[in-house]
């Protein structure tokens, strides 16, 4: 007789291909958080937002939470939440300097499609 079980996803059972920090951005989060002694390093998530579905959040952070994973480059600490694994798996994180201004850049390889201004991605 077949089963009945709807089968599931769960983020604990998944082998993470993981995140990637630039020399750029590494340098970048260092300088971030050399004005507070108790930032650990900095924590990328991710958030309904946007036209396209979802937009990424930086936090310092000073305590990491329990299911974090950290992603660490040249001294610098990038805490990730498991639950955001799914959208942002394999992304390198770079800093990057664009005319007047500096900004952390997502090369996402699960983002399908970016809005107009480049502050939300979709996944499919």
């Amino acid at each position: 007789m077949p089963s009945s079980s709807t089968a599931s996803f769960s983020p604990d059972d998944y082998v993470w291909k993981g995140l990637t920090l630039t020399d750029s951005a590494a340098k970048q989060i260092i300088t971030l958080a050399a004005g507070d002694a108790q930032v650990k390093g900095l924590r990328l998530g991710v958030k309904t937002s946007g036209c396209a579905g979802f937009g990424y959040t930086m936090d310092l952070t000073k305590e990491p939470a329990t299911d974090d994973l950290v992603f660490s480059h040249n001294g610098a600490n990038l805490y990730v939440p498991l639950q955001a694994m799914p959208f942002i798996d394999g992304t390198e994180v770079d800093f990057v300097r664009e005319g007047l201004n500096q900004i952390f850049k997502f090369n996402n390889p699960k983002a399908q499609h970016a809005c107009g201004c480049g502050e939300s991605f979709g996944v499919e």
